[in-house]
């Protein structure tokens, strides 16, 4: 019987990850890490430890909890600084390499499983010598956005048990099991640190705890005069609309960030559109390199994103993306991911 070690959250996806798998005829372990607590306190901070742990007893399989506090601090770290140098981070697509599935590799080699698994909804995939992610089949879940960073090393021993199923499916299999609780238990955070839906809140205190200072400064428009007044850069977005706190005749957005003037510019949503984009800190993921020539591929530029035909080319330590179309809204920060059909290519920072 082979051997699994589960990432498992305490939720509904993960929970049913660890049943399926073990349907399936895995001796499965489920591990629950603590990456961050806001308040010492507070028992409910743990509460999901607890949900966990409950889940496991049920399924009648081994717990262990993991405290992983210390290097998840790179992790907030950079998520704040990220929006004090002007850009958007996304802490998933930096954790799930360099935390995540380190934490879960290192601990599946001492319990002695060859895989580890997690509640993702993406499909594993093996061409041409290759692992490669493909979409999970529910597209209002799908989250292969957030794992095109995932070595070969990494792919090669991942199980992605909820991939072919549908949300709804999950949460009927919950409910015949009799894990209601499951079923009526608030998703996860969009940023699992951030416990309010306004991540702005979150590096205000932050930054107190932290000395940092945040510095309003002046709102330009696409011409360079002052038009209002911001808040601090990190409390803005490229393509926000909304907060403001101006009129200027004509729908206005954040069209860029200018971080060493500490300006916030606006202008009208054409003012978005950028017909090309660069990216670092790229992984490919299907190929082992780009064709000379470039390939065409779907681009997206964040998660909700449908994607934009576009082609990709090699470009030093970097890849260029050239779209069809004008895109709008190319945010520094994000990610790029690169579709073929619904596989994917790879991706990287955008910058």
């Amino acid at each position: 019987m082979e051997r699994v070690l589960v990432a498992m959250s305490g939720g509904i996806d993960s929970s049913i990850a660890a049943y399926l798998l073990k349907e399936q005829g895995y001796e499965v372990i489920g591990l629950t890490y603590i990456n961050y607590i806001e308040d010492e306190n507070d028992p409910s901070e743990i509460q999901f430890v607890n949900d966990a742990r409950h889940v496991a007893d049920f399924l009648g399989i081994r717990h262990v909890v993991v405290d992983i506090r210390e290097p998840f601090k790179t992790i907030v770290d950079n998520f704040v600084m990220e929006y004090f140098r002007g850009h958007t981070p996304n802490p998933c697509v930096v954790c799930n390499p360099t935390i995540k599935w380190n934490v879960l590799l290192e601990h599946a080699d001492l319990f002695s499983a060859h895989y580890v698994a997690t509640g993702h909804y993406a499909v594993r995939n093996f061409s041409n010598g290759r692992y490669f992610i493909s979409q999970g089949i529910d597209p209002g879940k799908d989250q292969s956005y957030f794992l095109y960073r995932l070595s070969q090393q990494y792919l090669q021993r991942t199980l992605f048990p909820l991939g072919q199923l549908h949300k709804a499916q999950i949460r009927e299999v919950a409910q015949q099991l009799g894990l209601t609780n499951l079923v009526v238990k608030r998703e996860s955070y969009d940023v699992c640190f951030i416990r309010s839906d306004d991540y702005r809140d979150f590096i205000k205190q932050y930054s107190q705890q932290n000395n940092l200072k945040i510095k309003p400064g002046p709102i330009v428009d696409i011409e360079g005069r002052v038009v209002g007044r911001h808040n601090g850069i990190m409390f803005y977005t490229i393509g926000q609309r909304r907060g403001l706190g101006i009129a200027l005749g004509y729908p206005a957005y954040v069209v860029d960030i200018d971080a060493r003037k500490n300006h916030i510019i606006v202008g009208p949503r054409e003012a978005l559109a950028r017909q090309n984009l660069m990216v670092d800190s790229y992984n490919l993921m299907k190929y082992s390199q780009l064709p000379q020539e470039g390939m065409k591929v779907k681009v997206k530029i964040r998660y909700r994103d449908k994607g934009v035909p576009a082609t990709i080319k090699s470009h030093g330590d970097k890849i260029q993306v050239i779209f069809d179309s004008p895109a709008y809204g190319v945010t520094p920060g994000q990610s790029a991911v690169f579709y073929e059909d619904n596989h994917v290519i790879g991706g990287g920072i955008i910058i």
